[in-house]
């Protein structure tokens, strides 16, 4: 049996190194070398940080583990790997022989007058048995190969290398959904907690209103003051209670938003979180170079894998051009008796093959070899165009970073100056020196400059995150190694 498969199995060795795909080339990058905003001295990289060590808000770190081992497209991006790479099992197995293991056996009768017309139309006499009928046994056993095909030209490889591609581009698009669900959340969260402030300093300011409006109300009764100073106080009023029924509109969908995003309604005990002034997020983070971008952003990673299998399908179509071989064999054993099948007489084999060359096929190789180049083409504007989004990404949240940063610091200087105005202009109203009108209008400026410095902090805390994902983030491969 292994002199008589040894050839085949030498002839598969000989041919599974040949290939016609094109070599890799990586298309050039169009964007520029260095960040224009430099990194602060000692910074960490974002890959060296874990999302538990980068998020210190406890209650956070338990949306974010509960959205990790619940959210439903997170597990779809998942079963995605899982059916890639059976996929890519299905195929690589085509580039070795199918082995196949078969017995047989059958009982013939047959009638003596059957056999005495063959006999007869044969030319053979004798006389006829007393039997009306003979019977014949025949048992089988053989180990076969069907049309396997031998790859010289890297055909069956090169189609296996393409569904490989796509599989470890299902792990990257895993990993890049991985990094936008942990955005999300965190964005999501810190949205919940910035508006659960401004629900606070709304409430507070309504009260407040409330309170300064039944004064005026009971100085309009009492003839002190005009109708004009009690409008204005109602006006205040109703304006402090729009913008709350809407911070808690918006506070309750975003929390709706979140239980989609962690995959449910958590019932277990959650922890305490934090006001948005003490989240600590661990930074700043240091963005490197630009080309570093390429080992470190997933989706960066999945343009290249899809980029790989475009040329894989190039060298598959290149190889439709030439003959196509294939070789069966089998190895077994035949004989009429049970007992006697397996002895060296009963030894039975068979080896053959067969070639095929299209001659005319009305182009569609050629349309095949084509369509391939060209996916291969829209594949690398996709992969450039994937480092340019990459690029402006980093940029904008070093940017943002920066100026948000200002923002914060002017408007706190804000902050104090409204409440100082605030103070003074209520005083000289009580001492008759300002209209009410100028206080209507210092409140109105004070509570919108509070309400202002709680979403520039918000909006800092999120550019944070924003900078840790566009920077690829700590990477956590789903993958098997190289799905081999």
């Amino acid at each position: 049996m292994r002199k008589a498969f040894a050839p085949l199995a030498l002839v598969a060795a000989l041919t599974s190194g040949c290939s016609l795909a094109p070599p890799y080339q990586q298309p050039s990058l169009p964007i520029p070398s260095t960040f224009a905003v430099e990194s602060a001295p000692g910074a960490r990289t974002a890959g060296s940080i874990e999302w538990r060590d980068y998020f210190a808000d406890p209650l956070l770190r338990a949306y974010l583990a509960a959205a990790l081992a619940n959210n439903r497209d997170l597990a779809a991006a998942v079963a995605r790997i899982d059916e890639a790479h059976a996929n890519f099992r299905i195929q690589n197995a085509q580039r070795l022989p199918a082995l196949d293991l078969g017995g047989s056996g059958t009982r013939t009768q047959t009638p003596i007058s059957v056999l005495e017309s063959q006999a007869g139309a044969s030319g053979a006499s004798g006389a006829p048995g007393p039997k009306t009928s003979i019977t014949s046994n025949l048992y089988g056993a053989e180990l076969a190969i069907t049309a396997f095909e031998l790859d010289f030209w890297g055909r069956v490889r090169n189609l296996s290398e393409a569904q490989r591609r796509q599989y470890l581009a299902s792990v990257e698009g895993a990993d890049a959904f991985r990094l936008a669900l942990i955005s999300d959340v965190a964005s999501t969260y810190l949205s919940i907690v910035a508006g659960e402030e401004g629900i606070d300093l709304a409430q507070r300011t309504l009260q407040a209103r409330l309170e300064g409006y039944n004064i005026a109300k009971a100085r309009l009764d009492a003839g002190v003051t005009s109708s004009v100073d009690y409008d204005q106080s109602a006006l205040l009023v109703w304006q402090a209670k729009s913008q709350l029924a809407e911070l808690q509109r918006t506070s309750e969908q975003a929390r709706n938003a979140l239980m989609v995003l962690v995959g449910g309604p958590i019932t277990t005990k959650l922890p305490t979180g934090r006001s948005i002034a003490d989240q600590n997020l661990l930074g700043p983070i240091n963005p490197g170079l630009p080309s570093d971008l390429l080992a470190n952003r997933p989706d960066i990673r999945q343009a290249e894998q899809n980029l790989r299998g475009a040329n894989a399908n190039i060298g598959a179509a290149r190889a439709a051009f030439f003959p196509t071989i294939n070789l069966t064999g089998n190895y077994g054993y035949e004989s009429p008796a049970l007992a006697g099948l397996f002895k060296g007489a009963s030894q039975a084999w068979l080896f053959g093959g067969s070639v095929d060359l299209p001659i005319f096929d009305w182009g569609q190789r050629k349309a095949r070899l084509d369509l391939s180049r060209a996916q291969r083409q829209e594949l690398i504007a996709t992969y450039q165009k994937t480092v340019q989004t990459a690029f402006r990404e980093v940029s904008d949240a070093l940017v943002a970073r920066q100026r948000l940063e200002e923002e914060i610091l002017s408007d706190e200087d804000t902050v104090k100056s409204e409440e100082s105005l605030s103070e003074t202009t209520e005083s000289r109203y009580q001492n008759g020196v300002s209209t009410y009108l100028e206080v209507l209008d210092a409140r109105r400026n004070l509570f919108s400059a509070q309400q202002t410095l709680i979403q520039l902090k918000s909006a800092a805390l999120q550019n944070s995150v924003s900078l840790y994902v566009a920077l690829g983030g700590n990477r956590q491969s789903y993958s098997r190694p190289e799905g081999r």
